[in-house]
């Protein structure tokens, strides 16, 4: 299904996607997503709901995502808010992540394995940062070789959107992401998602005004939506150099162009 919804995405670049809400709450759509929450290296972590997924028993999994299904296919399922954790940068200033709860984990990686391949057809070759198949050691090795023979270019421009998960404005990112989804009923639950708010520490809660939570599962494929604006920017003003420039000059890795 994901094949098709990519092939279906490159033949055209104009459709418009319906009907995708149900791939959503698919049993096996939720058990491959169940899959990669319970590998993700973060599932140790409890969101504010207390379960990390390493908790959940093989023989309480079925239930568990019977349940989440149900929920999702009535329309009731509700997200709850992010756990803000604060962890250590390498410049020594901190980076705040938001745990998700067990079942938003879930619902985000399910969300992702129908939103993914669909957006895959769109995205800037230039781009380099969560994407499948691609990697920052991607995006060095197309920097050596525009700094090489034959390019040779001989300059590097590096920058950096500050706290770019944090700012994305869930307008703009929604309209993004309704260039290509059409499916009312999956927005309106990516909408929630992002709405859904941080708990703090010291238990206080916040709500969500702008950003996708460092931490989410469906977060980077957030904010490359959101970014890519940006990539088609950039690769329009590099081409409007002209035509004797036989490589592209821009490469993003994650949010640093």
């Amino acid at each position: 299904m994901q094949s098709k919804l990519h092939q279906w995405a490159v033949a055209n670049y104009s459709r418009r996607f319906d009907d995708l809400f149900n791939l959503v709450y698919d049993p096996c759509f939720l058990l491959v997503a169940w899959d990669k929450v319970r590998m993700n290296k973060g599932s140790r972590t409890a969101g504010v709901d207390g379960l990390a997924p390493r908790m959940v028993p093989d023989d309480m999994t079925g239930t568990m995502l019977d349940k989440v299904g149900e929920q999702l296919k009535s329309q009731t399922y509700q997200p709850r808010p992010v756990r803000a954790v604060q962890i250590p940068k390498a410049n020594g200033k901190l980076r705040q992540l938001g745990i998700p709860t067990l079942t938003d984990r879930i619902v985000q990686a399910a969300l992702k394995l129908v939103l993914e391949p669909i957006f895959e057809a769109d995205f800037d070759p230039c781009s380099y940062g969560f994407r499948p198949g691609r990697n920052a050691h991607d995006a060095i090795a197309e920097i050596r070789m525009f700094t090489s023979a034959p390019a040779n270019y001989c300059q590097v421009f590096e920058g950096d959107i500050k706290a770019c998960f944090d700012n994305i404005d869930h307008g703009y990112l929604m309209d993004q992401v309704a260039v290509r989804i059409k499916d009312k009923k999956i927005r309106a639950l990516i909408w929630r998602l992002l709405k859904a708010g941080i708990m703090s520490p010291d238990r206080t809660f916040k709500t969500s005004k702008t950003g996708a939570p460092q931490g989410g599962i469906l977060s980077p494929l957030l904010a490359n939506i959101a970014l890519d604006r940006l990539d088609r920017y950039f690769r329009i003003w590099w081409d409007s150099y002209g035509t004797d420039r036989a490589v592209t000059g821009c490469t993003r890795k994650g949010n640093r162009p």
